[in-house]
């Protein structure tokens, strides 16, 4: 329990009066009376001092009793009042004191909630005018948000110092891939606001990329970007286009002045290889056609001989046979690859081949009539296919048919197979010729009165794939099959995690725009300035120093005096140890959970990277650090980031509350508590609880960083050890 020290120095002076008081009626006594009554007195007290001394403590700790009561009533009441009413004075939201303490503590508690009412009142007319005034504004932001989002390429804006400001979805799925910072969590730490994009590309290649722009703007250039291609540590192929981020305003003092760039990444990879592949056969096919050229004329010349016997005849037919095959061969080869690139060059949609197959039977029941059934479905499946037309192919075999072979139910059966993907439209009954087929397959499809121009082949060809009929006599059931591409599965990986999305992701902080380097030398930063990564661990137990490991570390980071959720780290760990039963019934994780998940030596330096240029926040940090600083040796990785700790900071701006848990800092600021005991969870609550401090903290004179350390190493609690 926490010893008040004011407490303590009233109880000892007012023991020592009491001390002092006694001796000094003995004394009095004493000097009134005859020897032989000193004498007597003395025998009668000195077996009795004992008595005297229980006596005085009893009379203090009545005293320190009576002395704490009045303490607690109209000291510690009043000075917790005045806590709380700072608390108020910085709350976001509505929230109010509880009265407690005296009957005038309790009325001046009440005074103050119908002022902050009053205040809260005000404040929300004012914000809703504010809202209103910038309405135009916010639509127009949201519109540029929403449409960043939802881009199928990948577009990253930065400010000039290389910081990212917004990046939409198809670049959080791509970036990872091209970072040397993959990890684990989803691949948190690779891409953020406020994250550096020089993680990704060279540094020298964006400068040089922004002079050219700057020249351009400098010449008066309409459209000043920029593109170059480069490869990325992880060995793929961009090609980038840069533009400059101008200001709204531009007249002809700062014609060249832009305050960001906006970055379009294509991946061309893929499309590289194809074309060096294509390169190859037409540098294969231009030289072997030069030598055989040259052979079949050395041929052609020795047949000019009039007395040329029949065996060398013979052999320089032979030769010129060869060579025609072999030029024939290569022009075959090149044929084949190019018609195949031209397929393939038909743009592709991924779709889960059960969506598709749910599409075809609801669209074959309701143009034909029948029944159609889904057989043998792999739910797993995910195919790159152009929907529409192959649906439209799809029902018109399927209309075919019913019309000339007057079928009376159809069922729809997709699997994979090796590195394709078999489509069947079964029916039972009559089977039919193979001219059939063919002229079924090369006529134009028709619904009705409607016509298109393309026939099933050409369906066949745009996917690069095959079509045929087939029967089973056993079962006395026909089907056309479609052999079609499947997704690869990085394809298959981001097309799962663009429908797990269920809404736009706050993916932008265009205030990040004025943040420069300038000035960041950390300690003399102020706190708000600062970007922040707040982070909590779940252990086997409380005793790091005897073994207990980490188990789960869950981390959020604050930039721009936001907490960007939606680039959380959260992440599991095997801790090749025994969980406590005690440790369990608080975090609730057990055993089996953490069976199979990656050990603390590859979680780490994917943590490391997340928390990269931030400063390190938590609450009772002490003890998180102690498990982090135990692994320094055998990981190689050190967190040299300052650390902030919400237990100590609390206990600046609150020095007269009785706790300072999270629970209870919780309550006091009014923040809901969830997923209270699991990492991510308390580094939330934490993080929001930095935030509430932060002000609290410039109203004492605590601005800088260095200053906000300075203060929490004075308080008790920065003496706990771990």
């Amino acid at each position: 329990m926490k010893i008040n020290r004011r407490l303590l120095l009233a109880t000892a002076a007012v023991g020592l009066g009491l001390a002092l008081w006694l001796v000094l009626t003995l004394a009095l006594v004493w000097s009134t009376l005859e020897p032989s009554q000193r004498e007597s007195m003395g025998a009668l007290l000195a077996p009795r001092l004992a008595l005297l001394g229980m006596s005085w403590g009893v009379a203090l700790l009545l005293v320190a009793s009576l002395l704490r009561l009045l303490y607690r009533r109209y000291v510690s009441a009043p000075a917790r009042l005045l806590e709380a009413t700072r608390v108020l004075l910085t709350a976001t939201e509505p929230q109010s004191l509880r009265p407690n303490g005296t009957t005038e503590t309790r009325a001046l508690a009440l005074a103050i909630n119908e002022l902050a009412a009053q205040r809260d009142h005000l404040r929300a007319d004012m914000t809703q005018q504010v809202a209103q005034a910038s309405l135009s504004v916010k639509q127009e932001k949201n519109r540029l948000a929403a449409l960043m989002a939802e881009l199928t390429q990948s577009v990253v804006v930065c400010n000039l110092d290389g910081r990212i400001l917004l990046y939409n979805n198809r670049a959080r799925l791509q970036l990872p891939q091209f970072s040397q910072a993959r990890g684990l969590a989803d691949g948190a730490g690779s891409i953020g606001i406020g994250r550096s994009i020089y993680a990704v590309f060279d540094r020298q290649l964006v400068v040089h990329a922004l002079e050219n722009i700057h020249r351009r703007l400098v010449r008066g250039a309409a459209s000043p970007s920029t593109q170059f291609v480069t490869t990325t540590p992880s060995g793929q192929l961009l090609r980038v286009q840069m533009a400059p981020v101008r200001p709204g305003e531009i007249d002809a003092s700062n014609v060249d002045a832009f305050t960001g760039f906006v970055l379009v990444l294509d991946n061309i990879t893929r499309n590289f290889e194809q074309e060096s592949l294509r390169d190859q056969l037409l540098h294969g096919l231009t030289e072997g056609s030069r030598s055989s050229l040259a052979n079949m004329q050395a041929a052609l010349d020795m047949l000019g001989y009039p007395d040329l016997e029949p065996a060398m005849h013979e052999r320089f037919m032979g030769v010129l046979r060869e060579e025609l095959v072999a030029m024939s061969a290569r022009i075959t080869d090149l044929v084949q690859h190019s018609t195949l690139g031209l397929k393939t060059r038909w743009p592709l949609e991924e779709m889960l081949g059960t969506d598709l197959m749910t599409a075809a039977q609801r669209q074959i029941g309701n143009y034909c009539q029948r029944p159609v059934t889904l057989d043998t479905l792999d739910e797993s499946l995910w195919l790159k296919v152009e929907s529409f037309t192959l649906l439209q192919a799809l029902t018109y075999l399927a209309s075919r048919l019913v019309e000339e072979f007057e079928v009376k139910f159809l069922r729809l059966r997709l699997q994979a197979v090796g590195e394709r993907a078999q489509l069947d439209l079964i029916w039972t009954g009559h089977a039919m010729s193979t001219e059939t087929v063919m002229t079924w397959e090369m006529d134009a499809m028709r619904f009705g009165t409607e016509s298109t121009p393309l026939t099933v082949r050409d369906v066949v060809e745009r996917h690069g794939g095959e079509m045929w009929f087939e029967r089973e006599r056993i079962r006395h059931e026909a089907f056309f099959r479609f052999l079609l591409p499947v997704a690869s599965a990085q394809e298959q990986l981001e097309a799962m995690q663009v429908m797990q999305i269920e809404s736009r992701p706050e993916y932008f902080d265009f205030d990040l725009f004025q943040v420069t380097e300038e000035g960041r030398a950390l300690d003399e930063r102020a706190l708000s300035d600062l970007s922040y990564t707040v982070f909590d661990t779940e252990t086997t137990g409380l005793n790091p120093a005897e073994g207990d490991e980490i188990i789960q570390i869950g981390a959020a980071r604050i930039v721009n005096k936001k907490i960007l959720r939606q680039e959380s780290f959260e992440q599991l760990v095997n801790p090749d140890r025994l969980i406590s039963a005690a440790s369990v019934q608080i975090h609730g994780i057990t055993q089996d959970r953490v069976i199979g998940q990656p050990r603390i030596g590859e979680v780490l330096p994917a943590f490391h990277a997340f928390a990269q240029d931030t400063v390190l926040v938590a609450h009772n940090a002490a003890f998180d650090m102690k498990f982090l600083q135990l692994k320094e040796a055998a990981t190689g990785l050190a967190f040299h980031q300052p650390v902030l700790d919400t237990l100590l900071l609390s206990a600046v701006v609150h020095p007269n509350q009785e706790s300072h848990r999270l629970e209870a800092i919780a309550e006091r600021f009014n923040i809901t508590v969830l997923g209270r005991h699991t990492a991510l969870g308390d580094a939330m609550v934490t993080a929001e609880v930095w935030l509430r401090l932060i002000p609290l903290l410039n109203a004492m004179g605590i601005y800088t960083l260095r200053q906000a350390r300075e203060a929490a190493q004075k308080t008790y609690y920065a003496r706990l050890k771990y």
